[in-house]
């Protein structure tokens, strides 16, 4: 079978469509014929060298992939062929709380991902995907759509009626856009496009914000709740945003801490959160048990995920490079099997 494989550091170059062979799947496992794969600023970070949990060999990237099964092992009761599936992130997370031994080994960095024309996981691993999306919009889930729900509902417990601020619209916050409006949540999205605010406010955002033209976005935030801020904000920027983010949520409020877009620096004032009794907490994607309550959320509100573009299988660099571009609404996706 065709794959592509990358070794950490090699930038989007080193990106290589090689010949694979796939082992039958062992008594409880699943081969599944993918569909289509998402891309993620994690893949860019684990190209560019910058993602802690790469391993030094060559690997299969991208953790983000649907598809149909194909093939099931003796022992296999969670599925069987035909059915239509995504990976889970973290294979051996089911539900509870991240653990070292639960989070490690997902996929796409130390151990091979998706970006194959055929993958063979352990059933545990797999999902349902929602009937009315096709295998180009389930592809978006497992990454970019479970780590918004985790922000939102499971550490960040938003109820209908509060408020969230989104930096951006990348994928995590366009997923967390449309997530909040089905339940509810009074949204504000920044973006420098006010092209890209324009689309957002038709996606339902409640308020919009050009942070290019109100550099002090957070006095913006504070106008727009009334001087109380934000129940939650998703954090996705790092340098130059956190001290902003803090200062944008209410006190008693958190910030959810995704991802570090321009990296971090030494801008945290401990006072600001001690004296708002605010709190960070970081977001590691999530668990199955998040991706299938997720599921069946999309599912019920038939929410369909926002797809920038999609990419052949011949051009997964081109698909990296408009994602290091940064120009994209919503998600890029690499069609495999079309």
């Amino acid at each position: 079978m065709q794959a592509y494989q990358i070794k950490s550091g090699q930038q989007i170059a080193g990106l290589e469509q090689v010949e694979r062979s796939l082992a039958a799947p062992a008594d409880h496992e699943v081969q599944v014929r993918v569909h289509a794969v998402s891309l993620n600023f994690r893949d860019l970070m684990i190209a560019d060298g910058k993602y802690l949990s790469a391993g030094e060999a060559p690997v299969v990237p991208c953790s983000d992939g649907a598809g149909e099964v194909v093939a099931v092992g003796a022992r296999v009761s969670r599925f069987r062929v035909g059915d239509r599936v995504a990976a889970s992130f973290f294979p051996e997370w089911i539900q509870g709380a991240p653990t070292v031994q639960n989070s490690v080994g997902a996929l796409g960095g130390a151990r091979d991902g998706m970006l194959a024309e055929a993958v063979v996981l352990h059933e545990d691993a797999l999902v349902s995907i929602p009937a009315h999306l096709s295998y180009t919009e389930a592809a978006t889930l497992p990454c970019a759509g479970v780590t918004a729900w985790n922000a939102l509902f499971v550490e960040g417990g938003l109820r209908p009626g509060d408020s969230v601020l989104l930096l951006g619209t990348g994928g995590v916050s366009v997923w967390a856009l449309q997530l909040a409006k089905a339940a509810g949540l009074y949204t504000i999205i920044t973006s420098s496009s006010d092209e890209k605010l324009e689309r957002a406010r038709r996606l339902g955002a409640s308020a919009t914000i050009n942070y290019r033209t109100t550099p002090e976005w957070q006095e913006e935030v504070l106008r727009l709740t009334e001087g109380r801020g934000v129940d939650l904000v998703l954090e996705v920027g790092g340098k130059g945003t956190l001290a902003r983010s803090i200062a944008s949520a209410r006190m008693g409020g958190t910030i959810a801490i995704i991802g570090g877009l321009s990296g971090f620096g030494g801008e945290l004032n401990p006072f600001a959160l001690i004296g708002g009794a605010k709190r960070l907490s970081g977001i590691f994607v999530g668990s199955r048990s998040m991706f299938e309550d997720l599921n069946r959320f999309v599912s019920v509100a038939e929410i369909h995920p926002v797809v920038d573009r999609v990419f052949p299988f011949r051009q997964a660099r081109e698909a990296y490079t408009h994602l290091k571009n940064a120009g994209h609404f919503g998600k890029i996706v690499i069609e495999v099997n079309p």
